[in-house]
């Protein structure tokens, strides 16, 4: 069996239930997956809550990559401001990876040409980012490689997206009942 590797991006102002929540829901479906600190191990998101990330992005094996997930919350220009950071996601893009962006975090992808002619939503008001992209009327939406959503309310639609597309709707449906999502 393949090893399907996920890293989850983590800057300071990150938002919590974004991260964390797809973060429990693929480890329940048995899909590996790391937090990686893009400029220390150590994180606080944007309501105050610090987490030790489990590596950092330099630490990262592209070669294991199968999907990237990038939280919003106000941190997310601090992706943006990472050189290692962009040039994963456009790593991932480039290799037909996953990439998953929720809230204000679709924006960045938007920002590199990333969603041009896909649909894909984000936080309302950041739609202006997305260059190119469809604009859906939803919280979550899976187009080819790229999985976005609106924010916080969407996160365990967001996760469970997400391990739909890694692990098979029949995993991702047996997390859910087992949730009682």
């Amino acid at each position: 069996m393949t090893i399907i590797m996920v890293y989850m991006l983590l800057v300071d102002g990150f938002e919590e239930i974004e991260a964390l929540t797809p973060v429990d829901i693929l480890r329940r479906c048995g899909i590996e997956i790391k937090t990686a600190g893009v400029f220390s191990k150590r994180v606080t998101g944007a309501h105050n809550i610090s987490v030790e990330a489990d590596i950092l992005i330099g630490d990262i094996n592209e070669d294991d990559m199968e999907a990237l997930i990038l939280p919003g919350g106000p941190g997310h220009v601090h992706i943006e401001e990472s050189e290692s950071a962009m040039k994963l996601i456009e790593f991932a893009a480039k290799n037909d990876k996953y990439i998953a962006a929720i809230c204000a975090a679709p924006s960045i992808l938007g920002k590199l040409g990333l969603l041009k002619g896909r649909s894909a939503v984000c936080f309302p008001g950041y739609e202006k980012y997305l260059r190119g992209a469809y604009i859906a009327d939803c919280k979550t939406v899976i187009d080819g490689k790229f999985i976005t959503a609106k924010g916080a309310g969407a996160a365990s639609e967001f996760g469970f997206a997400i391990a739909a597309c890694l692990s098979g709707q029949q995993t991702a449906d047996k997390i859910k009942a087992e949730m009682q999502y």
